[in-house]
């Protein structure tokens, strides 16, 4: 028991250490001198620590603006994904819907289209929403926000399905004779028993809307006001050269607020019934 107990915790060690290795290489890269980077032979460590790669992606114009609309994009997605999947996932599991089977199927098939397929559709489809809806148009942010909502449903409903389906009918039973309706039901009782679901299911949506960088250069044409942050880190590619200090500083500010965010949710990923109490 022990061996197979230290050959598990071995295991897992590697396996962290090499999902954590490009991470650490990214932080080592945005401290290194020009030098050290452009060396032939990198090592894991610097010997001189410098703050200019972050000096100049501070100094990119518009910086602040572009950090905004990336943080209204995803706070837009996160909530209306956490809205519409809860709801979603609430009709699969206590309605009995026709077809509901093939639903499901169709959301997991949904996920297996790579994303670059769709792109060039997307971008027809995002032109012809916005002669009717111009919010939702191309060069808004409408857009990316409604793209991204499409692509974090089908798993943000597939996971809550299973957080909803967790919860015992006897609970909406016994919710029901003291008098609780359907609808108090699902937001007082059924919503904060599943909040571990949300809470992972909101996580999923931030990194992927908060990361995204094709459909932000694919929909956001000519409007800069409306580029998100990764297009901030785009300046620094140049035929000339690139300037990778700063292209991995800036990459290693990006992943502050994602881990902000997660240390802000993180106690509520522990999925538990304990807080369902009768009355």
């Amino acid at each position: 028991m022990r061996r197979s107990r230290a050959l598990a915790n071995t295991a897992a060690v590697v396996i962290a250490a090499l999902v954590a290795f490009p991470l650490y290489w990214m932080v080592l890269s945005a401290f290194k001198p020009e030098a050290e980077l452009q060396s032939t032979d990198p090592r894991p460590w610097t010997t001189a620590p410098t703050l200019d790669g972050f000096r100049r992606v501070l100094t990119v114009d518009g910086l602040g603006g572009y950090f905004l609309n990336s943080l209204l994009v995803a706070g837009a997605v996160v909530l209306l994904s956490l809205l519409l999947s809860f709801l979603a996932a609430v009709a699969l599991t206590r309605f009995r819907i026709r077809g509901r089977a093939v639903l499901l199927v169709m959301l997991l098939v949904a996920q297996m289209v790579p994303v670059e397929a769709l792109t060039i559709p997307l971008f027809f489809l995002m032109r012809h929403v916005g002669s009717a809806v111009p919010v939702f148009g191309l060069n808004h942010l409408g857009s990316l926000v409604l793209v991204h909502l499409a692509f974090s449903l089908p798993l943000s409903i597939w996971m809550l399905r299973g957080f909803v389906a967790a919860v015992p009918v006897e609970l909406e039973e016994a919710a029901t004779l003291d008098g609780a309706g359907r609808a108090r039901f699902v937001w007082q009782v059924l919503f904060p028993l599943v909040a571990p679901g949300l809470v992972a299911t909101s996580v999923l949506s931030f990194i992927h809307a908060w990361n995204d960088f094709l459909f932000a250069k694919t929909f956001i044409i000519s409007a800069t006001e409306n580029q998100t942050l990764p297009m901030a880190i785009l300046v620094f590619f140049s035929p000339e050269g690139d300037d990778w200090g700063a292209i991995m500083a800036g990459s290693t500010l990006m992943t502050i607020p994602v881990l902000i965010f997660f240390v802000l949710v993180q106690r509520n990923l522990v999925s538990e019934l304990s807080g369902a109490v009768k009355g």
